[in-house]
């Protein structure tokens, strides 16, 4: 794969994750299917691919925890800070992603490694 089509590829895997905005679990589906069509064309869309699902799985273990906690006022604020970290996080990894740097997103557990 092309150095350009890399950088493409490992972008779109960060931003398919904007897809959990519109569809349920669209979050880890999206850089599901892209890293699992395109994870052994190239390693760093491999790299960037299991960031990404790393992240979204954490993001919405996270967002599941803070949902029980609505019972208790202070999910609410959890929950608008979480999709608030989510967009910022998934935008500067896609753009670091883009310019061909490997991106490590912060709160990530290492499910796949």
């Amino acid at each position: 794969m092309e150095q350009k089509q890399e950088r493409d590829w490992g972008m779109f895997c960060h931003l398919a994750a904007l897809a959990g905005f519109v569809i349920p679990f669209g979050n880890v589906i999206g850089p599901l299917i892209i890293w699992l069509i395109k994870k052994d064309e190239s390693e760093f869309v491999d790299d960037q691919g299991k960031e990404s699902l790393n992240f979204q799985i954490s993001v919405t273990i996270y967002a599941i925890i803070a949902a029980l906690l609505i019972l208790v006022v202070i999910g609410i604020f959890l929950l608008i800070g979480i999709g608030i970290l989510t967009i910022v996080f998934v935008i500067v990894a896609a753009v670091k992603a883009n310019n061909g740097e490997k991106y490590r997103y912060p709160l990530a557990i290492r499910f796949i490694s």
